[in-house]
C-alpha cells in the first residue's frame, strides 16, 4: 500500500505545532477534511511558509504518519490575497472555514462543497474594499447566501417560504411597516403568528424586508434590497439581522459556536455612531 497520497485542497485553519512546523486543517476533493503538519512551514523562507497560508489552494502530496500525515510536497493553484488586507472579508473568510469544518466530512470525497466554497470566496474577494465610502453590508449579504447554501448543502437549510407548523405559504408585506413573522431554529425555520401557540418559546422576528432577502438567498445570484428600500441604514439592519438570525440557526444545527462571528460583531461595533447597528433579534 501506498504510504503517500495527492490531494487538492484549501488550507481552513492553521495552527503552530512546536518550534517551526504548522498543523494545518484543509479541506480537499478527494479526501474531505484532513489535518497535516507543514514542516518548517514557520521558518524563514520556508518553500511551505506561503502555502501554509489561510485559503492558499494547493496540489498536496502527503506522506502518511502514525498520528498525523505529512506534507511532502505543495503546488499553489490558487489564493485569495485581497481577503488577507481587508479586515471584514477575512473575517467572513474565517466564518465560512468554521461552518465548512463542522459540516466537511473526512475520508469523503467533498469536491461539492469545495467548489461552494471556492465560489464564495471568490466572490468576497471581488468585492471592493470595506473602507471609504464602500458599504460593509455587501460583506454580509455575500456571507449570508454563502452561509444558506453550505446549509442547503448539508441539508438542513431553515424553511423560509412557509409556516414551519401550518405549512401555509409565507407572503411578506413590504407595504406594511410593521409586518413580522417569528423565526424558530429548532422547529426548522419561519412561523406564522397563529402557529405560536404550539411553537417553542425560542424565537427570533423577522421583517419584511429580512424574510424577503432570506427567501431569495437559495438563488444563484445575491438578492438586492428593492429601491425604495436601498437606504444605507435599511441595508445594514437588514443584512445584520439576517447574518445574525442564520448565525444562530447554524450554530443550533451544528452544537457548535462559530468564534469568527464575535470579528463581524467588533467590526460593525466599532464604526462610526452615525452608522447604524444590528437590529435586535
Amino acid at each position: 500500500m501506498s504510504r503517500t497520497y495527492k490531494a487538492t485542497g484549501i488550507n481552513l485553519k492553521s495552527m503552530p505545532l512546536g518550534e517551526y512546523d504548522r498543523l494545518l486543517t484543509i479541506l480537499t476533493r478527494e479526501f474531505g477534511l484532513i489535518r497535516v503538519v507543514a514542516p518548517g512551514a514557520r521558518k524563514h523562507l520556508s518553500k511551505l511558509g506561503g502555502r501554509s497560508g489561510l485559503f492558499v489552494v494547493n496540489e498536496y502530496l502527503v506522506a502518511k504518519g502514525r498520528s498525523l500525515d505529512k506534507i511532502t510536497q505543495a503546488e499553489t493553484l490558487e489564493s485569495y490575497p485581497a481577503l488577507s488586507t481587508d479586515l471584514l472579508k477575512l473575517s467572513a473568510g474565517q466564518y465560512l472555514a468554521e461552518v465548512v469544518i463542522y459540516h466537511a466530512l473526512s475520508d469523503h470525497p467533498q469536491e461539492e462543497i469545495f467548489y461552494l466554497l471556492s465560489e464564495h470566496l471568490k466572490r468576497l474577494e471581488q468585492l471592493p474594499k470595506t473602507n471609504g465610502d464602500h458599504r460593509p453590508y455587501l460583506v454580509l449579504a455575500h456571507l449570508a447566501q454563502a452561509v444558506f447554501h453550505l446549509l442547503a448543502n448539508a441539508g438542513i437549510a431553515p424553511q423560509v417560504k412557509a409556516c414551519c407548523i401550518t405549512k401555509s405559504p409565507l407572503e411578506p408585506d413590504l407595504r406594511q411597516p410593521n409586518w413580522s413573522v417569528r423565526f424558530c431554529p429548532s422547529s426548522g425555520g419561519t412561523i406564522k403568528k397563529e402557529g405560536e401557540a404550539s411553537s417553542p418559546v425560542s424565537q427570533l422576528q423577522l421583517n419584511a424586508t429580512e424574510l424577503t432577502l432570506l427567501q431569495q438567498l437559495a438563488s444563484r445570484s445575491l438578492p438586492q434590497l428593492q429601491p425604495n428600500l436601498g437606504q444605507q441604514e435599511s441595508s445594514y439592519t437588514s443584512w445584520l439581522s439576517v447574518e445574525r438570525i442564520l448565525r444562530h440557526y447554524t450554530q443550533y444545527h451544528f452544537g457548535r459556536i462559530i468564534r469568527s462571528a464575535a470579528l463581524i460583531d467588533n467590526y460593525f461595533d466599532s464604526l462610526p455612531t452615525s452608522l447604524p447597528h444590528a437590529a435586535t433579534v
